[in-house]
């Protein structure tokens, strides 16, 4: 099994996360590649049998909207049937733009191996274990 985990970071926090999951995915023996949003697109989505995306809420609680969400617009109608996780970190609000995030992904018939992870600012321990845990659903 190989798993992508494709996120945008403005500060490194959420790149911290990606790095947390991709170690859960290794854990279960599999295959993981690490993309920035700007170095994935939509006809990479067959190489990968399960896709972690991740991004910061940015603004009005919502994704960073110059690389990462035209990126995932453009994935968005191939999400039906696929295993999909998500993650993030924010600074301020309350999460929505993470709960939105998937309901989004949920219309587009994909399947949340997992609660989505979220944390405020520099992922701590609990965060990192989180990701872990991630990680290892997407590689099941």
């Amino acid at each position: 099994m190989c798993v992508a985990i494709v996120y945008w970071s403005g500060t490194g926090n959420t790149e911290a996360m990606a790095k947390e999951i991709a170690k859960g995915v290794q854990e279960k023996g599999a295959e993981c590649k690490l993309f920035m949003a700007d170095e994935f697109n939509e006809t990479m989505m067959d190489d990968f049998q399960a896709i972690a995306f991740g991004c910061p809420s940015m603004g009005e609680e919502v994704l960073e909207e110059t690389e990462f969400e035209p990126m995932f617009r453009r994935c968005e109608p191939l999400l039906n049937g696929r295993k999909i996780a998500l993650f993030g970190s924010y600074g301020w609000g309350d999460g929505e733009w993470m709960r939105n995030w998937e309901d989004e992904v949920r219309e587009k018939g994909a399947s949340l191996v997992a609660d989505s992870v979220i944390c405020c600012e520099e992922p701590d321990e609990e965060a990192c274990s989180a990701c872990n845990d991630l990680g290892r659903a997407l590689a099941s």
